[in-house]
């Protein structure tokens, strides 16, 4: 028996102590790997089981790129509105070692009408009133911290830990520790809006060190979410499939004698899912049979609201087929003929007043949705962005970033709903008391949610065993249900 072909039947076989050995000295293999860990390297993608009880099959990870002012949505402040215009007191600023862009200026407050919502008293702005509807379905955290106040770092750090590329994203962890549920979608969906990939680009959706199958696939926008995908006009069904097979046998005996190349094994499940998504992926993303009721409920009828609501529709119809993980980045949109994002350094009544407005309407009918469906309670949603935004102002209307303090909110299968962990001090720049909720703390949470326990979920590389959350990350106990 060659060597080729014992590797070959240790893997497959998986059983015995040979098996055993053999995976670790494969990519994330180690001394005491399973058999689904064997069994994983023929097919890196098959469904995996967790460390205990998942709470939620699914998460929609809604990340609003640019980083909204949280302190004009979500965390009220009557002292912020009361100070504004002077100098911001010294003993705010006590802590802060770094400067932001523009230096601190005065305390600005917006011209916000805000109320209470719902039993759990939640405060909410005009800016966000059909979401402020939902305020019960919610669990707050208003004591987001990071670290970095440029936006390709923190939303690098936002998604993958690090400050650095080169780590995987949180939902390639979560796509290579459960594998697939749906052989025929990814795992692993980014939904964007616009023509140009979202601020930091794929590295925010990237695998890492870990093989590279388990990256995410980008939808974009448009009936074809993936270029090129369709079967060309001239090749036959049984042609097209010939060429495969052919392609996979010459890539699998160039696969045997590397078995480390995990660019090459990705490229092979690349091609057969590709075949399969040839009808299954423009079907998940077609909205033509969904009701009007539906298309209203998301705010498919309103220009403002369309492009993002299309976004919304189309995550609950990946979970409907049991995609893992679905991250939704906001796009940018054209205010007075400046495509811009939420990243309000000046004018923020109106910038925020444009994507307030083409996001409350959609994330609302989002959670209204799912909750009509049944799928409320094993989908968890995520509210994030890479930072907050100061409480005082720059050029005179907007805000500077804010990397102390912010909010955030969880909502769906698993979550205290109606409750709020953490606060801000009282003009809202920095988070006050115990209670913070780090990027490390959010993925544990997430993972601990999808059945992971994050310090148990690893992966051997360069002979150190990593973990998503490096060497952080707590899970937040006081926002589980």
């Amino acid at each position: 028996m060659s060597n080729n072909s014992r590797r070959d039947f240790l893997v497959k076989a998986g059983y015995g102590l040979g098996g055993i050995t053999l995976s670790g000295l494969m990519p994330g293999g180690g001394i005491f790997a399973t058999v689904a860990n064997a069994a994983s390297l023929v097919d890196p993608l098959a469904a995996k089981g967790t460390h205990f009880p998942a709470k939620v099959k699914s998460v929609i990870w809604l990340h609003m790129d640019g980083a909204p002012s949280t302190i004009d949505l979500y965390d009220y402040k009557p002292d912020l509105i009361k100070l504004a215009g002077q100098d911001i007191p010294a003993s705010f600023l006590k802590g802060i070692k770094t400067s932001t862009q523009g230096g601190v200026g005065k305390l600005y407050a917006s011209n916000r009408t805000w109320k209470q919502h719902g039993e759990s008293g939640a405060w909410f702005s005009d800016l966000l009133p059909n979401l402020a509807k939902q305020a019960d379905k919610l669990a707050f955290v208003k004591s987001s911290v990071t670290i970095g106040a440029t936006h390709d770092i923190s939303i690098l750090k936002l998604n993958t830990g690090d400050l650095n590329p080169g780590r995987p994203s949180l939902g390639a962890w979560v796509q290579y520790a459960l594998g697939s549920a749906n052989p025929d979608l990814p795992a692993y969906v980014v939904l964007y809006a616009g023509k140009k990939e979202p601020t930091g680009g794929s590295v925010n959706w990237s695998s890492g060190f870990l093989p590279a199958v388990y990256q995410g696939t980008a939808f974009r926008p448009g009936s074809s979410p993936i270029l090129h995908l369709e079967r060309p006009e001239l090749i036959a069904a049984a042609q097209q499939r010939d060429n495969l097979d052919l392609l996979k046998r010459l890539n699998e005996q160039r696969g045997a004698l590397y078995p480390e190349d995990t660019e090459l094994r990705a490229r092979l499940n690349a091609y057969e899912l590709a075949y399969r998504m040839e009808s299954s992926a423009p079907e998940a993303v077609d909205l033509s049979k969904e009701s009007d009721a539906t298309k209203e409920l998301y705010g498919l009828n309103d220009e403002i609201t369309k492009d993002y609501g299309t976004n919304m529709l189309r995550a609950r119809r990946l979970v409907e087929r049991g995609v893992r993980f679905i991250q939704v980045v906001t796009g940018p949109l054209d205010i007075s003929g400046d495509s811009r994002n939420w990243d309000a350094h000046q004018d923020l009544e109106k910038n925020h007043g444009a994507h307030a407005k083409a996001v409350d309407k959609p994330i609302a009918g989002l959670l209204a949705d799912l909750e009509s469906r049944g799928l409320l309670d094993s989908t968890l949603i995520v509210w994030t962005s890479e930072f907050g935004r100061t409480s005082y102002g720059q050029s005179g209307t907007g805000r500077d970033h804010n990397p102390w303090g912010y909010t955030q909110w969880l909502a769906g299968g698993g979550i205290k709903a109606g409750s709020t962990f953490g606060q801000t001090d009282e003009v809202g720049l920095q988070a006050v008391g115990d209670q913070t909720m780090d990027t490390y703390d959010l993925h544990a949470t997430v993972l601990q949610l999808m059945g992971l326990d994050h310090l148990k979920t690893t992966f051997l590389h360069n002979g150190r065993s990593e973990r998503p959350t490096v060497v952080y990350g707590q899970v937040i106990k006081e926002l589980l249900a």
